[in-house]
């Protein structure tokens, strides 16, 4: 298996990684918001999602 970031052979410890560097890399890309998780575009949340108690949400 190679690190998803250097491309070097893994190491058990610190696996899917090579070393601490390239974990500690990758997890600040995770906190300072680099990898992010797509959200469904407003167009398609409107037509998927129709509320169903009657609730009408005001314009802000």
């Amino acid at each position: 298996m190679s690190c998803p970031l250097c491309g070097e052979d893994t190491l058990r410890a610190f696996r899917p990684f090579c070393s601490k560097r390239c974990a500690d890399i990758d997890l600040a890309k995770w906190l300072n918001g680099s990898y992010a998780v797509p959200l469904q575009r407003e167009e398609d949340a409107e037509t998927t999602s129709e509320p169903t108690d009657g609730y009408q949400p005001r314009p802000h």
